[in-house]
């Protein structure tokens, strides 16, 4: 497999509010992408990442000089105002020899060695595919209202998370199939289902939690340090 990593770092982060966006919020030490740059780099089938900032962002570069990681760091790209936009930006930086694309949010810093593995092989074996874990609470579906109109079995959903890996043509032809939708698309899979490919879900780890809220980046700092606790751990 050579796997280019589509790093998406152009988010705003209005939720978590501050500053300075969460990406890039110091967190245990260092800043947060540098800690999700730390564990892309476990993964040995990496072998580029390409980082999507917003338009005029120097501190991602600012944050990686001199740094050096197992895989290629490209030069950022700016992205657009969509997720699907932003990709495809981040798509056409990335080298012709990438045949498997992993689509990954800075503000998730921890994707394990084993999810990797387990979604990279499993986008390997059928085309793409998505970590996801269970769903634990009951799930409604309402009208605009606040009506409920269903109630799913638990056993059908799944929540998604990063990194979303496809084949990079399949990305190529959903980019030019969905080009007057992109906006609409809220994650890289409901691109790839809009024009018709399967995806499959791998194992996900309820660890690789995105940073959103204030909430969140309490957690993350909680669960470096119990990391720390063991020997070894922080020297990543």
């Amino acid at each position: 497999m050579n796997i280019g990593v589509l790093l998406l770092a152009a988010g705003s982060g209005s939720r978590f509010g501050g500053e300075i966006a969460k990406q890039y919020v110091q967190v245990h030490g260092k800043a947060l992408v540098l800690h999700t740059l730390d564990h892309l780099a476990l993964d040995p089938h990496i072998t580029v990442v390409q980082p999507v900032v917003s338009e005029g962002d120097m501190r991602f570069s600012e944050l990686v000089a001199g740094l050096s990681f197992p895989f290629t760091l490209l030069d950022p790209v700016a992205g657009g105002s969509a997720r699907s936009i932003s990709m495809q930006r981040g798509l056409e930086g990335l080298p012709a020899a990438v045949d498997l694309v992993a689509v990954h949010d800075a503000a998730r810093p921890l994707p394990s060695v084993r999810l990797l593995a387990d979604v990279f092989k499993t986008a390997n074996q059928y085309g793409a595919a998505v970590p996801g874990v269970p769903v634990h609470d009951t799930i409604k579906r309402v009208d605009e209202l606040g009506k409920v109109i269903e109630t799913p079995a638990r056993n059908t959903l799944r929540a998604v998370q990063t990194p979303q890996v496809a084949r990079r043509v399949w990305f190529d032809q959903a980019i030019a199939m969905e080009a007057e939708r992109l906006h609409l698309h809220t994650d890289d899979a409901s691109l790839l289902e809009a024009a018709g490919f399967d995806v499959y879900i791998s194992q996900g780890d309820v660890n690789n939690r995105k940073i959103t809220t204030r909430e969140d980046m309490n957690w993350l700092e909680a669960h470096l340090n119990s990391e720390c606790a063991a020997p070894g751990h922080c020297d990543r």
